[in-house]
């Protein structure tokens, strides 16, 4: 048994019918050379009953303490049964890339099933009319649930699935044989819930102490940064249709650029960064659809963008959750790209010493000692009331996941790109969730079908804010 860290168990707490708490992808892949045998049901099975070792995630269900008197416990299925989780289904004709974006869109808005492992895996064939594919082409996509991975731990358990070789050898087997846990009755972790919290002072102690040891001059010079008044000033934050409730049906959409062409805006702008240029599309895209429906506020959508906590040697195999948050404005109030890249990028380099000042790790230390049944009640609170605050803590979350750089196989099939789905809520109807391969860059959204009726025109507006970006940096480095 492992028990969920606090911010594990908050996705838990804040899951809704209307807003599941799960993350995926949506990988497609090249069917030409594949033979048929490689891509049956058995084969696929197979090849992912012998990975399940590499990912502890994919066999745990959780154990609830009785009345969130603790937070929940991860413990090994004893009942699971991979047939439930890897699905098969085809694309409805003319199997083109319409089709597939609302078929995946309609997967992902049902919840996961609460009494198993946390995921599901959809093999989506009948990629007939997809452009840059041939016939026979297929899909696929996960859906895990946010208390088990984040970006980090998340694209893991992506690339875990895969091979490095179109024919890879067989992979190596577990070092120790797996064994089911025995479901704990509610005395026991009632039981366990007690001894929890007799140790917590001593553990708070502990952990205060180390937090004190870290205390480092650069953190003291950052802090000094954070304190200016150009930091320190409050921002509005304004209320926009992504700020409302949400239904429980999803429309996606992304884009496709080359990380050749973000790097060459990044020069436009001498010390700007990917997730700079990022940003910057997509507060162009919010500003172009927000103006489209004579809704554009005057001051610029605010960003949630998660920061991996993981120093440069903690994997992200074991799964959970490892991120606190920048706040960061994306220029929807700026027409010019170019501005909007100048000006995004000098408030990120703010917002990150800002963030290192607050020490958002030491935060997440100290986030375990909440009670489970306050954070429960703070969730829940939150999801009733976020729709109708008057001013919402932030407009979108934008995610950037570097992806790996080298190709993919899937039972043998080369994968040609790789999409982010992310999770929306009340209060935060969009994400974009922003993933990397192979010298390509996809630039994501999801929202509801309510709050962005016309997902087709919202990918419009991400195509034409990054080619204005292009055109821009064009014309200042030539």
């Amino acid at each position: 048994m492992q028990q969920l860290s606090p911010q594990d168990a908050s996705f838990i707490y804040l899951e809704s019918p209307s807003a599941p708490m799960h993350v995926g992808s949506l990988c497609v892949y090249d069917g030409a050379g594949v033979a048929p045998q490689q891509l049956t049901e058995e084969s696929v099975l197979r090849n992912i009953d012998t990975r399940l070792h590499l990912n502890p995630t994919m066999r745990r269900c959780l154990a609830r303490v009785p009345f969130e008197a603790d937070y929940p416990y991860w413990i090994e299925d004893g009942n699971f049964d991979l047939e439930y989780h890897v699905r098969r289904i085809a694309l409805p004709r003319p199997g083109d890339r319409a089709a597939l974006m609302k078929t995946v869109a309609r997967i992902f808005s049902r919840p996961l099933d609460m009494t198993k492992p946390l995921w599901e895996l959809y093999v989506i064939e009948g990629l007939d009319n997809v452009a840059d594919l041939p016939p026979q082409s297929f899909a696929v996509l996960t859906k895990t649930h946010h208390a088990a991975v984040d970006g980090a731990s998340g694209l893991h358990f992506l690339e875990q699935l895969h091979d490095l070789q179109p024919e890879a050898g067989p992979v190596p087997p577990p070092q120790q044989a797996w064994r089911p846990d025995p479901y704990p009755t509610d005395a026991e972790l009632m039981f366990r819930t007690g001894v929890n919290n007799m140790t917590q002072p001593l553990r708070f102690a502990q952990t205060l102490a180390r937090q004190f040891a870290q205390q480092t001059p650069q953190r003291a010079a950052a802090l000094r940064m954070s304190s200016s008044p150009a930091v320190s000033a409050p921002r509005r934050v304004p209320k926009t249709r992504f700020n409302g409730a949400v239904s429980a049906h999803r429309v996606m959409g992304a884009i496709d650029v080359t990380l050749a062409e973000i790097k060459a805006i990044r020069k436009a702008v001498a010390g700007s960064t990917v997730n700079d240029v990022v940003l910057t599309v997509c507060g162009g895209a919010l500003r172009e659809y927000l103006q489209s429906k004579n809704e554009l506020d005057e001051d610029s959508l605010i960003a949630m963008a998660p920061v991996n906590l993981r120093s440069g040697d903690e994997s992200a195999a074991g799964g959970g959750n490892r991120v606190s948050a920048l706040f960061l404005p994306v220029g929807t109030d700026i027409a010019d790209p170019l501005q909007r890249l100048q000006a995004v990028y000098s408030l990120t380099s703010v917002g990150k010493a800002t963030h290192s000042a607050v020490n958002a790790g030491s935060l997440h230390e100290y986030g375990k000692y909440v009670p489970a049944y306050s954070a429960a009640m703070v969730s829940r609170f939150f999801t009733e009331t976020a729709a109708s605050a008057p001013m919402p803590p932030y407009n979108v979350s934008i995610t950037n996941v570097p992806g790996p750089q080298q190709p993919l196989y899937f039972c043998g099939a080369p994968m040609r790109a790789a999409i982010g789905i992310g999770p929306i809520a009340p209060g935060m109807g969009i994400i974009f969730p922003v993933l990397s391969y192979c010298g390509h860059l996809n630039i994501a959204f999801t929202s509801c079908r309510e709050i962005v009726p016309d997902p087709e025109d919202f990918e419009a507006a991400l195509q034409g804010s990054f080619q204005s970006l292009v055109s821009a940096a064009q014309s200042v480095t030539q």
